[in-house]
């Protein structure tokens, strides 16, 4: 049965949950994904949780990056168990400068590994070079091979050979996409965001930077403090009710944020009701919401009316 929905805020409701009529903004940003391989998938998620570290915000970091999924053996290019990897950034430079420090620094490092391109059929102006960059570590050692117009950088390594892709292709893709998940307690809040990153997990082409997809430090534009970018959203902060304005229902006290970045619109819009409804069909959630700065930050709205 369809959510009974008229233009009241609290009359958008599914499976017995508010969902606030209003929108989650994002905006366009530079993105790459990058196929790791290893011996086996317990190597390939550890050089890409590695490379991921440190990526959550481009408030303070230089990238935005997680894990997308993992590849079967039968779907990578050498044939091995991958994860692939999406990494986001505001300008093509800070992706090029941020992929070659952490590649470097992160997969080359990581036992058996290898490192290829995800973006295929990129102009060569929107590519990012990562293995011309990093194969001075070979000392003169390392060797190129170009089969199928494609190079690779073979870099002697202790364990034999690191193999990495010279060029990445890169597209711009959405950030930004966001749920508030707003729970009687912290644990059914847990729970539900839970629910709601592992349903749009299953989404291709979109990725959750946060720790473990989830959010708990939800942040509004400026400070009190003028060096600061962000702060606390003290309207979503449970002990600050008698302190601030706030935007929690009664009996609210945890919320959660799930932050979605993708490789497009129609991947984060799928993500994003995926997520809702996820995050809907758990108990003890009162409220869902999403963040918007009114339209002024970014020009990709994400209505969750039309996610219902």
């Amino acid at each position: 049965m369809p959510p009974e929905q008229s233009e009241s805020l609290s009359s958008l409701r599914i499976n017995d949950v508010e969902v606030v009529d209003t929108f989650a903004e994002a905006f366009p940003i530079k993105a790459t994904r990058l196929v790791l391989t290893a011996i086996s998938e317990r190597w390939a998620l550890t050089a890409a949780t590695e490379l991921c570290g440190n990526a959550t915000s481009v408030i303070a970091c230089d990238v935005e990056a997680a894990v997308e999924q993992t590849i079967p053996s039968g779907e990578t290019p050498d044939g091995r168990p991958g994860v692939s990897v999406l990494v986001f950034a505001f300008s093509i430079d800070a992706l090029a400068k941020s992929l070659q420090s952490r590649v470097g620094q992160c997969v080359l490092t990581c036992p058996t590994t290898a490192c290829f391109n995800g973006i295929e059929n990129c102009p060569r102006e929107k590519q990012i070079r990562i293995g011309g960059a990093i194969r001075y570590f070979g000392d003169g050692f390392q060797k190129s091979k170009k089969p199928d117009h494609r190079r690779f950088w073979r870099i002697p390594v202790m364990d034999g050979e690191f193999l990495c892709e010279d060029y990445f292709g890169t597209i711009t893709g959405v950030a930004g996409g966001n749920l508030l998940i707003c729970g009687t307690n912290q644990i059914s809040a847990l729970v539900a965001t839970e629910a709601a990153a592992d349903a749009i997990r299953k989404v291709p082409d979109v990725a959750l930077p946060f720790p473990g997809g989830i959010v708990r430090s939800g942040s509004k534009v400026g400070s009190r403090y003028p060096k600061l970018k962000a702060s606390t959203n003290d309207a979503y902060c449970p002990t600050l009710r008698s302190l601030t304005p706030s935007e929690l229902p009664a009996d609210c006290q945890a919320v959660y944020e799930v932050v979605i970045d993708g490789l497009s619109f129609d991947a984060v819009n799928q993500a994003m009701r995926q997520g809702l409804h996820a995050a809907a069909g758990m108990p003890g959630v009162l409220r869902i919401t999403a963040g918007n700065y009114g339209g002024k930050l970014g020009k990709h709205h994400f209505h969750l009316r039309d996610l219902l």
